[in-house]
């Protein structure tokens, strides 16, 4: 999996709104999850890491966890609390990210 970044843009009410994604995402919580977890199962991680690959692909974070003994991603349920965690250095690698995609979107840059 390279670190593709493709761009769509939707049209509403005439406004446009770019979308950004990459395949670059599950490469990336693997390899954090193989340096800050021992017990990581790498070798389930290939197959899932080549499913992900695939259009008909949906990440689920409980079988993520449950799968492949993952600890960066947690689902908590609950009315207050509830939600999506991540890890800190997960967290930041995907906002540093987002926050280069919306700069070279605005100037123009690569």
């Amino acid at each position: 999996m390279g670190k593709t970044l493709i761009k769509e843009t939707i049209h509403v009410k005439g406004v446009d709104i770019g979308i950004y994604t990459t395949d670059f995402e599950v490469e990336f919580l693997g390899l954090w999850e193989m340096l800050h977890n021992s017990d990581f199962k790498r070798i389930e991680f290939d197959t899932f890491k080549k499913d992900a690959g695939t259009n008909a692909y949906v990440f689920s974070i409980k079988k993520w966890n449950e799968e492949l003994g993952a600890i960066d991603l947690i689902t908590k349920s609950g009315r207050y609390h509830g939600g999506i965690y991540e890890h800190m250095d997960i967290a930041l690698e995907f906002e540093q990210r987002n926050f280069q995609v919306k700069l070279q979107d605005t100037y123009g840059c690569d």
